[in-house]
């Protein structure tokens, strides 16, 4: 069989490959993130949150609601160097992000395997 032929069955069971993947994965929240910023996000926003009294207390003054509070987290960027994702059993992590007043917020999560705790909730 010559080259060309090759490449053309190879090219058409590759476009057939893609069209049954784009239709499983359609529809589907499917998402690849490989990086730790997006990994470490995604992570703490998928888990149950709770907060510490202290926590709970800054929220409340700065008037912020609990979906204002997960859409912060949604749009945070972590902190590597102030966080502490080694610490057993749970890592912490410091976020920071911008609110929709355009205030920006810093948040301390620790980050344990069922549940995400905030620690605190900072007005930058």
């Amino acid at each position: 069989m010559r080259f060309i032929h090759r490449l053309g069955y190879y090219l058409g069971g590759f476009a057939i490959g893609l069209v049954v993947l784009a239709f499983f994965l359609s529809g589907k929240r499917a998402s690849c993130s490989y990086f730790p910023q997006a990994r470490t996000v995604k992570n703490i926003s998928i888990k149950k949150h709770t907060y510490s009294t202290a926590a709970e207390a800054t929220r409340m003054s700065l008037g912020l609601d609990t979906l204002a509070v997960n859409e912060l987290i949604k749009t945070s960027e972590v902190d590597f160097d102030k966080s502490d994702q080694r610490k057993e059993p749970c890592g912490i992590f410091h976020l920071e992000s911008e609110g929709a007043s355009g205030n920006v917020y810093i948040l301390s999560v620790e980050n344990c395997y069922k549940e995400a705790k905030i620690l605190s909730i900072a007005k930058k």
